[in-house]
């Protein structure tokens, strides 16, 4: 059964992302990362800046590297070629979630965002799924 981490009131949820894509690949786990086209723009961009001395090899999951390439992004989870650990910065339930051993759930600290967490997290709960939760704001 996937285990299920949910990182909740996140001041910057992209900058944050990007300190865990930084972890799985500095320990060798490859990582895909999930969200809108247009969320996933800005987070490609600032995987490419967040850390001035430090490189995170990433692509998208269509280009002919993803399956070599330690991050992953997409917004189709068709296309992604690891199953170890999913980082979902959308807001809906990712439909193939269970095929990854780990689920990252970033939420960020505005009603929106803590609204479509509070769903996905009753979606799991209810499934029978265990849940970690980790309270980043005070």
């Amino acid at each position: 059964m996937t285990r299920i981490d949910f990182h909740t009131k996140v001041g910057d949820p992209l900058a944050y992302a990007c300190r865990l894509a930084r972890k799985a690949y500095l320990s060798g786990k490859p990582v895909v990362v999930l969200a809108e086209p247009q969320r996933l723009a800005s987070f490609d961009e600032q995987l490419w800046t967040f850390q001035p001395l430090e490189f995170v090899p990433h692509c998208m999951a269509k280009s002919p590297l993803a399956q070599d390439t330690p991050v992953v992004l997409t917004s189709d989870l068709d296309d992604a070629p690891h199953r170890q650990v999913l980082v979902n910065l959308g807001a809906p339930v990712p439909a193939q979630f269970a095929r990854f051993e780990r689920l990252v759930e970033i939420v960020g600290g505005d009603g929106g965002e803590l609204a479509a967490g509070r769903e996905r997290y009753r979606f799991y709960r209810d499934r029978g799924y265990a849940i970690e939760t980790h309270n980043q704001g005070g």
